[in-house]
């Protein structure tokens, strides 16, 4: 249900115009990323630069099953969520969803 909904978010997130997707994508954001959604899938290289681009915008990053079913993007292992709210929301029902 949760996944569902972070789906949902991040689908809002790429209608509005808020969501880099891709490594490259989100490395040349320069900042006003709120969260990082990241694939759990992904090579220990991607997960490396993924914890460098956390760590410069200061964002926490959200691990999830399958990005590119949900971004619709083949081979999407990264995703920077570039709107406050929706970022909050994204952490708020992912939160409920590990209680």
């Amino acid at each position: 249900m949760a996944e569902n909904k972070i789906a949902a978010y991040l689908g809002l997130a790429r209608r509005a115009g808020k969501l880099a997707l891709g490594v490259n994508a989100v490395s040349v954001c320069k900042s006003g990323v709120y969260l990082l959604v990241a694939d759990e899938s992904a090579s220990e290289n991607t997960k490396k630069e993924i914890a460098k681009l956390a760590r410069r915008f200061g964002c926490p990053v959200l691990w999830t099953g399958d990005l590119e079913s949900v971004t619709g993007k083949a081979y999407c292992k990264l995703a920077a969520v570039r709107e406050e709210n929706l970022a909050s929301a994204i952490r708020k029902t992912s939160e409920r969803e590990a209680e």
